[in-house]
């Protein structure tokens, strides 16, 4: 693979966004600030074993063991009850987050079917940027025979960035395949 993605920011992305942007110096340049990776599991908490499954899958794709993240209120038509568990979340940082994301970009994404790049468009306004993954087998760490079930998961990638211009810009200098 190379260099890592963060001495790539260090030593490539940094000094491009500040002739780009026309920055001030390193310290005002966007820089990615955490990764969160979310998989709700919906109906597939009532079968046996499906969250156990589905936490291990998560934490090898991640390197670290997800939290479970609880229904804050409750909702009839959903069939969801106040303090019942709704799915998993991970949040990366620093060396992992990195490590991830160049995983994600130089391995996952071209092992996706159809793949065509990702809609610019699912930008916050804020300069982060949201990704759906409809199949978490496309990460390496998943191994064919032991999975069930196919999960799909979101992954959330924060940035410093003040708007979506900038944030798309920095995205781009890691490699983000946009597709408009």
């Amino acid at each position: 693979m190379g260099k890592s993605f963060r001495q790539q920011y260090d030593e490539i992305i940094c000094p491009a966004l500040i002739k780009k942007g026309g920055y001030v110096n390193r310290f005002s340049v966007p820089k990615l600030e955490k990764i969160v990776l979310n998989m709700g599991l919906g109906k597939r908490l009532l079968e046996k074993g499906a969250l156990e499954a589905a936490t291990e899958g998560l934490a090898d794709i991640a390197g670290q063991r997800p939290c479970i993240t609880y229904a804050k209120k409750s909702i009839a038509s959903f069939k969801v009850r106040e303090g019942m568990q709704l799915g998993l979340k991970v949040t990366l940082r620093g060396n992992r987050m990195y490590e991830f994301f160049q995983r994600l970009l130089v391995i996952a994404m071209p092992r996706i079917r159809d793949f065509r790049g990702v809609s610019s468009k699912s930008f916050d306004g804020c300069g982060n940027f949201s990704l759906g993954i409809k199949e978490h087998s496309i990460f390496p760490e998943i191994k064919y025979d032991k999975i069930s079930d196919i999960l799909g998961m979101d992954i959330i990638i924060v940035t410093t960035a003040s708007t979506d211009k900038e944030g798309k810009l920095l995205l781009e200098e890691f490699g983000m395949p946009f597709q408009n």
